[in-house]
């Protein structure tokens, strides 16, 4: 079959030295096409981590089949998808992990290009989360927000100097002291069910008008750390992160200072992570940020 990698997965896939997956994925799409009675349309660009394409099933069913690139593991992601049985994230149709394949109900547009106002966003990302999140147990294969925390912790330090120090000391700190605090804060007996990286652009819409997830990172954790992405994004709109906190809280019953914690682990991880990549402007808009927080 004739099928389009688009270049910036081709790019992660060269990068990671696995070029040779470029070569064999068309037939791993093929023999899926084949197993799961798909008919194959063109792929979707402006993913990273894998390749997405158009499927329709034997019924007319629209759908989209993910294949994940090498050293990405889906199958955190066909948990939480699994947990969340359509409600809050796109409806997961198929499975093969082994292949690291995923058919996934089809939506529609991002939130970003049908809701303009940053604020009537955040309400309707608050109204899906909610939709999302549901307890579970340690049972369930999945990281805490504890282990992100930590990840976290370990992490950033080392990034923040191969990065070239894009932020003062006192922010990477407070960024420290949050993880600190949320990795103490984890508790089993109320964790979640969470996607880990909820914004306007992962939020796409459904038949019904609502908005539906897709990417689930897949956590156990409190709340707040989805809500803390919402405070952590569009770090030009230039209003009062503290207000726009307190109004999540409000929205969702779940305490201010927890999300203001995950809002700055966000914050911080995502903008030295963006500018040791040259993801740009983003990564300068977020630490610019933090900066001004810390000074």
């Amino acid at each position: 079959m004739s099928l389009h990698i688009p270049d910036q997965v081709r790019r992660t896939v060269i990068a990671s030295g696995n070029e040779s997956w470029l070569d064999e994925v068309p037939a791993v799409v093929d023999s899926l096409a084949r197993e799961w009675s798909l008919v194959i349309g063109p792929s979707f660009s402006g993913g990273l981590a894998a390749l997405v394409v158009e499927a329709t099933l034997v019924d007319g069913t629209a759908a989209v089949l993910k294949i994940g690139v090498p050293g990405r593991d889906l199958e955190p992601e066909a948990i939480a998808l699994r947990l969340a049985d359509g409600a809050g994230c796109a409806r997961l149709l198929r499975e093969d992990v082994g292949r690291q394949a995923l058919l996934l109900e089809r939506l529609g547009a991002p939130m970003a290009d049908v809701v303009s106002d940053p604020a009537t966003q955040h309400d309707l990302l608050c109204e899906a989360a909610v939709r999302l999140w549901r307890p579970i147990g340690p049972d369930v294969d999945l990281p805490t927000g504890a282990d992100l925390a930590e990840r976290n912790a370990d992490w950033l330090p080392q990034l923040w100097e191969q990065a070239g120090r894009p932020c003062s000391p006192a922010t990477v700190a407070d960024a420290l002291d949050c993880m600190h605090r949320r990795r103490l804060a984890h508790d089993d007996r109320t964790a979640v069910l969470v996607h880990g990286d909820i914004h306007e652009m992962n939020a796409l819409q459904a038949k019904d008008g609502s908005y539906k997830f897709i990417d689930p990172a897949g956590l156990r954790a409190e709340p707040a750390c989805d809500l803390g992405t919402i405070v952590r994004c569009t770090p030009d709109l230039g209003d009062d992160l503290r207000a726009r906190t307190e109004h999540l809280a409000s929205r969702t019953g779940v305490d201010a200072n927890a999300i203001w914690d995950w809002g700055t682990i966000h914050r911080v991880v995502s903008g030295v992570y963006s500018c040791s990549i040259g993801f740009q402007p983003f990564g300068n808009l977020l630490l610019a940020e933090a900066d001004r927080l810390t000074a």
